[in-house]
């Protein structure tokens, strides 16, 4: 008698053929498929995204690390430098006040040499050709802007 259960119970069971009972089994099972691929593939998106972003987090911090050492590095060795020029200009001199009066010279004329460069640059940029230029480049580049904004919406 267990023999015909058994017998009923594979009778019933449809053979495995690979093929599905039905054409919405099919359709169903393919777009869970599509739907578990997509997820998939923008979860691997999203944790490369998210990586990044850690990554470039991590990068300004050590990039703003650094730049202060630089800074810091940078003061040191012109304070230093400025104190090997008053040395050798008190040994010059054989006196330590006027290596000081000449060294505070020398940097004034540093400070007004860089001040002079400075509005000469502004001057260049305010010169009528330099502003149509300004003016050019910023046309070109909110057009550019507006070029991509379209060939972005006309894709979606």
């Amino acid at each position: 008698m267990h023999d015909s259960v058994h017998d009923n119970e594979t009778a019933e069971q449809p053979e495995p053929s690979g093929e599905p009972a039905s054409g919405t089994n099919n359709l169903l099972d393919d777009i869970g498929r599509l739907a578990r691929g997509v997820r998939s593939l923008f979860g691997a998106q999203l944790t490369l995204l998210a990586a990044e972003l850690g990554l470039a987090r991590s990068a300004v911090s050590w990039l703003l690390a650094a730049g202060l050492g630089a800074t810091v590095a940078g003061v040191g060795l012109g304070l230093t430098l400025l104190g090997l020029i008053g040395l050798v200009l008190a040994k010059w001199f054989d006196s330590w006040i006027w290596a000081f009066v000449v060294l505070a010279v020398l940097e004034a004329l540093a400070l007004f040499g860089a001040i002079f460069l400075f509005r000469r640059c502004m001057h260049w940029m305010s010169l009528p050709a330099t502003r149509q230029e300004w003016r050019a480049i910023m046309r070109d580049t909110v057009r550019r802007a507006e070029q991509d904004i379209d060939a972005g919406k006309g894709e979606v």
